[in-house]
């Protein structure tokens, strides 16, 4: 059952960070502005996209946490 969660959550994460639109590719590491005219990597979440981001990070330590329960049991 723990494995099931797991993998579950695990799939969460990925979509979640999937969804996390940020800029892509060789332009964003080089620091190429994007198309909607932000200059810098740190901009204010606002909306949708802080309820993404906190929901990653919940998702990130419950998935965390049930590898460490597996890893220990």
């Amino acid at each position: 059952m723990l494995s099931i969660i797991q993998v579950i959550s695990a799939i969460v994460l990925v979509v979640l960070i999937l969804l996390q639109e940020r800029s892509s590719g060789l332009s964003g590491l080089m620091g190429a502005s994007d198309s909607s005219g932000g200059g810098g990597v740190y901009q204010a979440r606002r909306g949708a996209e802080r309820i993404i981001f906190a929901a990653t990070i919940g998702s990130l330590v419950v998935f965390v946490g049930l590898s460490l329960v597996q890893l220990l049991s």
